[in-house]
């Protein structure tokens, strides 16, 4: 109805405009014939006699002149009643257009359809808020790290004690964030809040960010910094080639790949700091120590985390057995015939087609992924679990931390491709205490940052 309304109006409006200017020109065009029409009728030429003419000339000249008063009286009173309606036409234009300066225009109560929606500027808004923050949040996590070789521990705890802070509002306004996409009311309220907290969490990220930088003084002098720097890329180059050895089976190529890339990137910056510096540019060395320094901690998580999965396969595929005896152990009691039925028994159904293919995949003697059959035998058993197996929450808690771990981990490397989405996600599944839920979410927010990075490509 609305639009329909929006339609309507303006036609109408134009038609009226229509019709009255129609209706002046008309009123000009029979005024201009009323006064041309006298005279073309006293300047014909009519063939009397010359006595004649001469008594009849007062006569034509008074009649002349009344015919004319007419006319112009007409044509005084179009002209009179166009002007004003043209005047009410522009007053009634100027009311109800808004100035150009504010950008939108409205006809009568309606705004302008190329107005856009305060609530989707709003969400736009609150997604970038997320995405810088958290971005600031790790960015400055990675400087205390380096900064901690230099000042004791006393001068790094006030940065430490921001960087939680600021961790805690950013997880608040994930978790107000994650409710509004699951509908909750007062949807413009919701994302104010996660504004709000995402600008309380700069705050105190932009002061510790500060603090930091003044108290390295990269620009003063950069030479203990670029030491500490250049030692802990040596460090792990050495592990890079180290896990490139041990990993020859598993896949994580990418991963690899992209760590001797970081590598490259902190050569090239470690020796434009060199440069500067003998240059006597301060700024611009600090400048390249920050990208160095950066680009060893991309390498360092990438390292890392090909080393955790490595230990994390090693200790799933000793969990594989008891786990498997703990899952039938939690599955036995509802195996009684009045148990037996509804959902208890399509559950009960799943878990035992899981169980066993998990088993003829393990004896195989074909590889697998211990990590992922793992979580198979978790995932399977997690719905029927009554805490009779003890193995079972260990499982669980190995497979949540290393799936929450893998995507806090891609988001850091590719944080400047990754949206706001994941990063919700993998904040409630940090907090989170059901530990296959935390699997389940975590997994889903690695799918999604992976596709972020497949739309727009990786920035670093």
């Amino acid at each position: 109805m609305t639009s329909s309304l929006i339609r309507g109006r303006p036609r109408r409006g134009r038609s009226h405009i229509s019709v009255r200017v129609a209706h002046a020109l008309l009123g000009v065009v029979a005024g201009v014939v009323w006064l041309v029409l006298p005279w073309m009728t006293i300047n014909e030429d009519t063939p009397v006699a010359g006595a004649r003419v001469s008594a009849a000339a007062p006569a034509e000249d008074e009649s002349s002149g009344t015919s004319l008063v007419l006319p112009v009286a007409v044509l005084v009173v179009v002209v009179a009643l166009a002007a004003y309606a043209s005047v009410r036409r522009v007053r009634r234009t100027r009311r109800r257009t808004t100035p150009a300066a504010a950008g939108t225009t409205h006809v009568g109560a309606y705004p302008s359809p190329a107005a856009p929606p305060p609530l989707a500027d709003l969400d736009d808004r609150s997604r970038a808020a997320l995405v810088g923050a958290d971005n600031r949040l790790r960015t400055l996590r990675e400087e205390i790290t380096f900064a901690e070789a230099g000042p004791g521990p006393e001068e790094m705890a006030p940065f430490i004690r921001e960087a939680g802070a600021a961790e805690a509002e950013l997880a608040a306004a994930c978790a107000i964030r994650r409710r509004y996409e699951e509908g909750v009311p007062e949807e413009a309220a919701a994302l104010a809040g996660v504004v709000g907290r995402c600008e309380e969490a700069e705050r105190r990220l932009t002061g510790a960010a500060e603090g930091l930088r003044a108290l390295r003084g990269l620009d003063r002098e950069p030479a203990a910094a670029l030491a500490s720097a250049e030692t802990r890329f040596r460090e792990l180059t050495a592990r890079t080639a180290g896990t490139d050895t041990a990993l020859t089976e598993d896949s994580v190529t990418g991963n690899l790949e992209l760590a001797k890339d970081s590598l490259v990137t902190a050569t090239v910056h470690l020796n434009q700091t060199h440069q500067a510096t003998a240059s006597g540019r301060p700024q611009d060395a600090a400048h390249h120590l920050r990208a160095a320094e950066t680009a060893i901690a991309r390498a360092d998580v990438l390292v890392t985390a090909m080393t955790r999965l490595r230990e994390a396969r090693t200790e799933a595929a000793r969990l594989i057995p008891p786990a498997l005896t703990g899952a039938e152990a939690e599955l036995a009691p509802f195996r009684d015939g009045s148990a037996y039925q509804g959902e208890t028994y399509a559950r009960l159904l799943h878990a035992d087609a899981v169980l066993a293919a998990v088993r003829q995949e393990t004896t195989s003697g074909q590889p697998y992924d211990p990590v992922g059959v793992l979580r198979r035998i978790v995932h399977a058993a997690a719905p029927l679990a009554t805490g009779r197996s003890g193995v079972l929450p260990v499982a669980a808690l190995l497979v949540a931390r290393e799936s929450v771990a893998a995507a806090d981990d891609y988001v850091t490397v590719h944080r400047e491709a990754v949206g706001a989405a994941p990063r919700v996600l993998l904040s409630e599944a940090r907090l989170t205490d059901d530990l296959p839920r935390a699997d389940a979410l975590a997994r889903e927010a690695r799918d999604l940052a992976e596709r972020d990075v497949r739309l727009r490509g990786h920035p670093a």
